[in-house]
């Protein structure tokens, strides 16, 4: 029983860390943008494709056999899919080029620190900056 409440509080401790709640979070937010770009496909760009002489791909189907309960294969709802994809893939790649613009706009990058060391030009060794002798070879350095 001892090992069956370190479990549980094992488990409890791996599903409330902010990880996974965030992940959750992701999932559920992605089913609602999900369910946004199937219905931006199928009740938008589909009717307006088919203005233009384009079709609905969702009734595009081949009968596998001959009769009346024949397996059918809808090829047409893989072509939906695939666009419907394809858009998401868009709209979240534009989404996070549009965070990480804002994001190096708005980023103050400290500026590089200024050099603290340099090479003694005789043994090559690294000095501190304000040295007018190499502490390794004793050569005099020149002030530059």
């Amino acid at each position: 029983m001892a090992k069956d409440k370190g479990f549980v509080s094992e488990f409890k401790k791996f599903i409330l860390r902010g990880n996974v709640m965030d992940m959750a979070v992701g999932v559920i937010v992605g089913g609602a943008f999900t369910s946004i770009v199937t219905s931006l496909n199928q009740d938008i760009l589909t009717p307006v494709l088919g203005i233009f002489g384009g079709m609905d791909f969702s009734d595009l189907k081949v009968a596998l056999g001959s009769g009346e309960n024949a397996p059918m294969l809808c090829y047409g709802n893989f072509i939906t899919a695939v666009i419907n994809f394809l858009i998401t893939a868009f709209v979240i790649f534009c989404l996070v080029r549009g965070i990480n613009s804002v994001n190096d706009r708005f980023s103050h990058k400290p500026a590089p620190a200024a050099p603290t060391t340099k090479k003694c030009p005789f043994c090559k060794s690294e000095i501190a900056i304000d040295a007018t002798r190499c502490p390794h070879c004793t050569s005099q350095l020149d002030e530059q």
